[in-house]
């Protein structure tokens, strides 16, 4: 008999730990985005209970968007040089103490230090910023496809818990909903996240699971690149704020922060206006995050064949169906309406998040990458900042949101236009388009 060849568990190791990563990161990035968004589920209470203004109440999301637009490029330093562990135990600690302290406010400026600041700083420490500096490491031909796995357990964990949470302030308040949801993260991702590493290379592994180089990796590598003297560059964040690619990335994440996150906050109370009642809208918002988890998914693996900038122009299309709905609403309920909406702005709108750390990647890949994507972070939270206080103040001011809403179709419009102007195509080819290139020049 032949001699059965053992393949040692190291060998095995590279694809096993890096679906581990994204196992992990799938758990933290649920309840870290579930932390922040569950601002809009406390929101109409806190209006009600203080009687607050709707633009001063929502400038809490939107300063704690600020405070971490500005500290992302230093977060993204921080990763490059000790790795991401640290950064997302701390954002955890910050969202439960900002959850727990929360409980306890009684003017605006402490509404903007723990929902806003503490909470969303800290969510963004631990969500989609941090977990796109890094996972791109530990993928290369499945690099969306595991984004998009890992970025899902925001809709798995929204379809959960908004519910459940909105149940609790229905029945014990809002308070009480703050608590459980503070206690929830400390006890599961404090432990979990000690098992992350930056890269696989810190274990002595690889990506996408090659346990060792494989025959002809050299010439998948070269099709891969479309333009030689662009990906040759070692680019710094210097460097990279001197092209033009940069700043038509950092527009079009500018734009869809602003219509991302706007829906998000004041999605809750509009349905609310419309017709719907506290639950109904609260399932809305965790139905939008649940059926997310498919697009995210398939769009990620989508964008692996055919491209980011198709996938991006997907999504954007999304987010601006979305908008039309809610516009449609404005004479009344309307259940169509509301399941166009949730479809539109979950399963296309919210597959975004899969491709913006591989755009970003695909131009300024290499050691730098974190501090680069880190700093067009801050164009993404910052125009998520901006999202939320401008369709409060205009919903102040005209006693409408159709304004609003009509800003974010236009700026879906740009961000679209944005991306294809940066190209990611153009510098390297994603595994759908490479593979092609691969097998010509190998026939060569």
């Amino acid at each position: 008999m032949p001699q059965q060849i053992r393949v040692p568990f190291a060998a095995r190791l590279p694809f096993f730990y890096g679906w581990v990563i994204v196992a992990i990161a799938f758990v933290t990035v649920g309840l870290g985005v579930t932390a922040r968004t569950a601002f809009s589920l406390v929101f109409p209470p806190i209006v009600g209970e203080f009687g607050w203004d709707r633009g001063l109440a929502a400038g809490a999301f939107s300063f704690g968007f600020l405070v971490s637009a500005i500290c992302a490029p230093l977060i993204g330093r921080l990763i490059d040089r000790h790795g991401p562990r640290a950064v997302i135990e701390a954002g955890v600690l910050m969202t439960a103490a900002g959850l727990l302290a929360a409980t306890r406010i009684a003017s605006p400026w402490q509404l903007y230090a723990t929902l806003g600041v503490l909470v969303g700083g800290g969510a963004n420490c631990m969500t989609f910023t941090v977990q796109s500096l890094y996972l791109p490491n530990w993928f290369v031909r499945r690099r969306a496809l595991a984004i998009g796995i890992a970025f899902a357990g925001a809709g798995v964990s929204a379809l959960v818990m908004m519910p459940w949470l909105q149940a609790i302030i229905s029945r014990a308040g809002w308070r009480a909903s703050c608590w459980t949801l503070a206690i929830l993260i400390l006890v599961v991702l404090l432990p979990i996240n000690l098992l992350v590493r930056h890269r696989p290379a810190d274990l002595g592994l690889r990506p996408d699971g090659d346990a060792a180089p494989k025959a002809g990796a050299a010439g998948h590598r070269a099709a891969n690149v479309v333009d030689a003297d662009w990906a040759a560059i070692l680019w710094t964040t210097p460097r990279a704020l001197r092209t033009a690619r940069f700043w038509w990335i950092a527009l079009g994440f500018a734009c869809m922060g602003f219509a991302w996150y706007a829906v998000q906050v004041h999605q809750t109370k509009y349905l609310i206006e419309t017709g719907f009642s506290p639950m109904e809208a609260a399932w809305a918002l965790g139905l939008v995050a649940g059926v997310a988890v498919p697009g995210q998914v398939a769009l990620g693996a989508l964008s692996d064949r055919v491209g980011r900038e198709v996938v991006w122009t997907i999504t954007c299309a999304g987010f601006a169906i979305c908008y039309a709905a809610l516009l449609g609403m404005g004479g009344g309920r309307s259940d169509v309406l509301l399941y166009v909406m949730v479809l539109s702005q979950g399963m296309l709108g919210y597959g975004m998040t899969a491709v913006m750390g591989p755009i970003v990647a695909e131009i300024f890949e290499g050691p730098n990458f974190g501090a680069i994507m880190g700093l067009l972070s801050t164009a993404l939270i910052a125009g998520g900042a901006a999202g939320p206080f401008v369709a409060g103040v205009i919903r102040d001011a005209t006693g409408s949101y159709n304004e609003a809403f009509a800003l974010c179709i236009l700026l879906c419009a740009v961000a679209v236009f944005a991306i294809w102007r940066a190209a990611p195509r153009k510098v390297r080819l994603v595994a759908g388009h490479a593979r092609p290139r691969a097998r010509a020049l190998a026939g060569q």
